[in-house]
């Protein structure tokens, strides 16, 4: 099975997944400091601002457009973490209650007799079946 943060509630089963792989094209805060530092020691001969020469004021500006994304993606990845951790308590209190899942358009009933856990991520063990948390349809 693949998980991803939208398994870990139901009701975020229709969010957008948060990504929590590197991609490898990324440009990390050391990159792009030396990018800018060596565009602001080589600037344009050009005083033209549409030829590529860019002002203090860009360069700031820059910076803190990516430390702003830098901040987003780390944030992003606590959440990530915290739903997690919401997720394995909630697995956990299911333990021996009568659940309703929804397996392919059909409804699977019987109670929770395990709870695993497959990077980070909970799921349900119901009749001897293995289910994803965004399954499950009602509890009792």
């Amino acid at each position: 099975m693949d998980y991803g943060i939208s398994d870990a509630f139901p009701g975020i089963a229709t969010s957008t997944a948060y990504d929590t792989t590197k991609n490898s094209s990324s440009v990390s805060m050391d990159d792009f400091l030396k990018i800018l530092s060596a565009s602001m020691q080589n600037p344009s001969m050009s005083s033209d601002s549409s030829s590529g020469g860019s002002s203090s004021t860009d360069y700031v500006s820059q910076l803190a457009q990516f430390t702003t994304l830098d901040q987003l993606n780390n944030m992003g990845k606590e959440l990530t973490t915290s739903v997690m951790a919401l997720q394995q308590q909630q697995a956990y209190s299911l333990l021996g209650k009568q659940v309703t899942l929804n397996n392919n358009g059909q409804s699977v009933t019987g109670k929770v007799d395990k709870v695993r856990f497959a990077n980070g991520f909970a799921t349900l063990v119901v009749n001897g079946s293995e289910y994803k948390m965004s399954a499950l349809a009602e509890v009792g």
